[in-house]
C-alpha cells in the first residue's frame, strides 16, 4: 500500500506506472461480521454503540471482474446507512449480500461472513476489468453508490428502476471505508479538481439523493419560487437540499434542532429557520398518538415565515416523528417527497389532508446515473458545496459512526484512508479560492 500511496502523491506519476503498480493481496477495511449480527438484541436503537460492531481489519483483494475497477481510496465518509449496518437494523445487511451472491457466479464474491461498509469514496482508478473505456489508472474519481445489472428493461428509462438495483457497500460488498474498493465502472465519476480527498468525498451519496429527490422531475421537480420545508436543513441531507433551494431560486424553511445548526442554515443564506426544539414542537402525544394541535401551530409558525403561504414541497426523510405533520401543512396540490426514516418506517398522518386537497407523496430512493453526474458536476462547477464538519481516521470510524448515530455532528463527517492528512488532492487553486468560505462553512461552525 505505501508504493500505491507514493504514487498517489507523486506529482509526476503517469497513467502506465499505475498501470505497472502491484496489487496488494489484501488491505485494511472498515467491516461487521456475521456472527455477531445479534450482539444488539434486546437493546433500544439509541442504545446500540457502533463502536462496538465496527472492526478495522485486513482483508483478501477481490477478484476484479468485467465493467469493474479497483480504486485506492484516499478518503470516504459516513452515510446513515453505514450507522444502520452497524447496528445491525432494520436487519442484518448479510442477508443482502447472500441474495446478491445468488445472481451469478462473479456475485457470489460478495456473499462473505464479513462485510466491507461505505457508500462514498474520493481515490485513483489502479485497474480496471475487461470492457472498461472511459476509466484508465490513474483517474482520480469519486464515486456514486448505485449498483446495477441493466439486464432488464425495466432499468433503462431510470436505472434506479432496475429489479437488481442495490446500493454500493450497503447491499454489496467491498464499499470504500477501506484502502482498496470494488465499483462498476458506472459509478464513477471526476474528482472536483478543487477539493481535497476528503471534501470531494463527503458528497456523494446525500448530494445525489437531495438532487434527485428535490430538484430531478422523478422527485419532486423544486421550481423558482417553490417553498421548500427541509426538515434536519443543516445534516448530511439536508445540508445538500438547502443548497439546491437557494442555488434554484426557492425559498427553504429550515427545520433544525439547536441555535449551532439554526446558525449555519443563516450563513448557507437561509432566512426562514424553525428551531424545533426550542419552539418544543411535540408531534406525539404518546406512542400510539399524534397531536394535529402542533401540526397546525407548525403550520401557523411556517406562515409567518413565508408571507402566509403554505409549502410546496416537504423534503422528507425523519420519517415517523414528522410525516403526520409534513402531510398536514403541505399546501394544496403539494408534494411530500420522501427518502429514508430515520425516526422510525411506519409513518402515520391524516390522509383526509391527503386526498381532499390532492396533494401526492414521491418516494425517492438515492439516484441514477445521470442524476449523480449532474450532482458531481454541479460540485465540480462551485455552485454547490460539501459541507464537511469533521474528519476521523480509518481506525475512528467508529467513533464517527457513533457521532452521526446519536446526532452529534453537522453536515458530513469523513473518513481518511490511504491519505496521510487533510488537504492533499486539490488541483484547482484558483477555483478553490473563490470559494474558500462556503467550502470552509460547516468546519468553521
Amino acid at each position: 500500500m505505501n508504493e500505491i500511496l507514493d504514487a498517489i502523491l507523486a506529482p509526476d506519476t503517469t497513467r502506465d506506472d499505475f498501470a505497472a503498480l502491484p496489487l496488494p493481496e489484501s488491505y485494511r477495511a472498515v467491516t461487521v461480521h456475521k456472527d455477531e449480527a445479534e450482539m444488539f438484541a434486546g437493546l433500544a436503537t439509541h442504545e446500540k454503540d457502533p463502536r462496538k460492531s465496527l472492526h478495522v481489519e485486513d482483508v483478501p483483494l477481490p477478484e476484479l471482474g468485467p465493467g469493474e475497477a479497483l480504486v485506492a481510496v484516499m478518503a470516504s465518509s459516513v452515510n446513515y446507512n453505514s450507522v444502520w449496518t452497524s447496528i445491525f437494523e432494520p436487519l442484518p445487511t448479510f442477508g443482502f449480500l447472500e441474495r446478491y451472491g445468488k445472481l451469478s457466479p462473479l456475485a457470489r464474491r460478495h456473499d462473505l461472513p464479513y462485510h466491507v461498509i461505505g457508500s462514498d469514496l474520493a481515490g485513483v482508478v489502479l485497474r480496471t476489468g475487461p470492457g472498461v473505456n472511459s476509466w484508465h489508472p490513474g483517474d482520480e474519481v469519486v464515486a456514486h453508490c448505485l449498483s446495477v445489472e441493466l439486464e432488464s428493461s425495466d432499468g433503462h428509462n431510470d436505472t434506479m428502476l432496475d429489479p437488481e438495483q442495490r446500493i454500493w457497500g450497503f447491499e454489496t460488498n467491498f464499499g470504500g471505508l477501506a484502502e482498496i474498493a470494488l465499483v462498476k465502472s458506472n459509478q464513477l465519476m471526476p474528482k472536483p479538481d478543487h477539493l481535497s480527498w476528503e471534501e470531494a468525498a463527503a458528497p456523494g451519496l446525500v448530494n445525489s439523493t437531495a438532487y434527485r429527490q428535490l430538484v430531478s422531475r422523478n422527485g419532486a421537480g423544486m421550481k423558482q419560487g417553490d417553498n421548500v420545508l427541509i426538515w434536519g436543513a443543516s445534516g448530511g441531507l439536508g445540508s445538500y437540499a438547502t443548497q439546491f433551494a437557494l442555488a434554484g431560486g426557492a425559498n427553504p424553511i429550515c427545520v433544525v434542532s439547536s441555535a449551532d445548526k439554526a446558525e449555519i442554515c443563516r450563513r448557507m443564506g437561509a432566512e426562514a429557520i424553525i428551531d424545533r426544539k426550542a419552539e418544543d414542537y411535540r408531534f406525539w402525544k404518546n406512542e400510539h398518538e399524534q397531536d394535529p394541535r402542533e401540526w397546525k401551530r407548525f403550520g401557523k409558525r411556517i406562515r409567518e415565515l413565508t408571507g402566509g403561504e403554505d409549502v410546496d414541497i416537504v423534503f422528507e426523510h425523519p420519517g415517523r416523528e414528522t410525516f403526520g405533520a409534513s402531510v398536514y401543512v403541505t399546501r394544496k396540490g403539494g408534494t411530500i417527497v420522501t427518502c429514508a426514516s430515520t425516526s422510525g418506517y411506519r409513518h402515520e398522518y391524516d390522509n383526509r389532508y391527503l386526498w381532499m386537497s390532492l396533494k401526492q407523496i414521491v418516494g425517492s430512493h438515492f439516484a441514477n446515473y445521470r442524476e449523480a453526474w449532474e450532482a458531481n458536476r454541479l460540485i465540480a462547477k462551485g455552485k454547490i458545496h460539501p459541507t464537511l464538519s469533521k474528519v476521523y481516521s480509518l481506525d475512528d470510524t467508529g467513533q464517527a459512526a457513533y457521532d452521526v448515530h446519536r446526532n452529534l455532528h453537522q453536515g458530513k463527517v469523513g473518513v481518511l484512508a490511504l491519505a496521510p492528512e487533510e488537504g492533499l488532492g486539490v488541483r484547482d487553486t484558483e477555483l478553490r479560492a473563490r470559494h474558500l468560505d462556503a467550502i470552509n462553512l460547516f468546519r468553521d461552525a
